[in-house]
């Protein structure tokens, strides 16, 4: 017996929504503008926030009396001598400001290939710290530890023949920290990226007693352009070549992380990105590399861009800044120099939304 094919039967139409309901439909369902609808629920889910603790506030340092001279490059920025600072540390603690890096102008006379003025008890920072502490007993002061702008070659170590010495370098460095903690300074900062330097100041530091003293090490520091207005801050640019056989290469990201390995493995409390903004992608790998904090430098380059776009009228100086500095923590940045700091501190205090 031969069956024949049954007729098809018709295909009862399955009741599906016309493509525009079906968007509407899962849109109902998934709607993220459900969170941002207001600024008490976007402060609510914020997954990044930025405080006022999270910030370091760098200074700059002059001999002299009433002096208070603005950084031409860095508009808002000025060179203080130590009166001046303290009055401007009432500003800056009232703030809730809790952190400050001092960096110093030192005369040309003062300075030497050597840098010997950078480990005098009776020097400059030394002082400033004294007197902070005596009046701010509680702001945590950082010093930088580098020969450059005690330098007569504007470089970050001892010269010889065109060449920057790393081990007698860095017997100096340890001299110009053991000055600084004895001075009161509550970590010191090493920027010079020599070679050791870290295990050697930890060393000393430890054999003479301080080993409550902090070890902010600037670890993943570039040969970056980004530097420029600091140097003209302190007058200490190099006076000849530059510094890329000793700050990192800008192209490189894994030798980052070497750098901090061995930083971390001498003793750092805290390593640094510097600069920050071109390197948010380093501060990434670096934050999901360790456990220790990380602190980001948002130099002087990316402030003066800022401030200059502001006073064209180009930006929105308030909400770029905020922007940036929360995308620096976002990044992974647990704590932030920045010139900022004084104005950041001034909207956060007031509890602002974004927008």
């Amino acid at each position: 017996m031969v069956f024949s094919p049954s007729p098809v039967a018709a295909t009862t139409p399955v009741d599906v929504p016309p493509q525009n309901e079906q968007a509407t439909l899962l849109a109902s369902v998934h709607r993220p503008r459900r969170l941002r609808r207001t600024g008490a629920l976007r402060r609510m889910v914020r997954e990044t926030v930025l405080t006022v603790a999270d910030l370091i506030y760098p200074m700059f340092v002059m001999e002299g009396i009433e002096q208070r001279q603005e950084v031409p490059s860095m508009p808002g920025c000025f060179r203080y001598s130590l009166d001046a600072l303290l009055d401007e540390l009432q500003v800056v603690t009232g703030l809730g400001i809790g952190a400050i890096a001092l960096f110093p102008l030192i005369p040309d006379a003062q300075k030497d290939n050597a840098g010997t003025e950078s480990y005098n008890p009776q020097g400059l920072i030394p002082q400033a710290v004294c007197a902070i502490k005596q009046v701010f007993p509680d702001l945590l002061v950082i010093t930088d530890i580098a020969l450059d702008p005690y330098s007569s070659m504007g470089h970050d170590g001892i010269v010889e023949n065109g060449e920057i010495l790393n081990d007698e370098t860095v017997a100096v460095l340890v001299k110009q920290a053991l000055a600084h903690a004895e001075a009161g300074a509550d970590m010191v900062a090493p920027s010079d990226m020599m070679d050791g330097r870290i295990g050697a100041i930890r060393q000393a530091l430890d054999a003479e007693g301080w080993v409550n003293v902090g070890i902010l090490a600037y670890s993943a520091k570039y040969a970056s352009a980004y530097y420029g207005p600091f140097r003209d801050a302190l007058e200490s640019a190099p006076k000849f070549g530059d510094k890329k056989n000793y700050q990192m290469d800008p192209a490189n990201s894994d030798e980052a992380l070497k750098e901090v390995d061995l930083d971390i493995a001498e003793g750092a409390d805290i390593v640094m990105v510097k600069p920050a903004l071109a390197y948010l992608d380093v501060i990434r790998c670096i934050k999901q590399h360790t456990n220790l904090p990380i602190a980001a430098y948002n130099v002087s380059g990316e402030y003066a861009m800022v401030k200059a776009a502001a006073a064209l009228g180009w930006i929105d100086e308030q909400a770029i800044v905020l922007e940036t500095l929360t995308s620096i923590k976002r990044a992974g940045a647990d704590v932030i120099l920045t010139y900022f700091a004084k104005d950041v501190a001034r909207v956060l205090g007031g509890g602002k939304d974004e927008a």
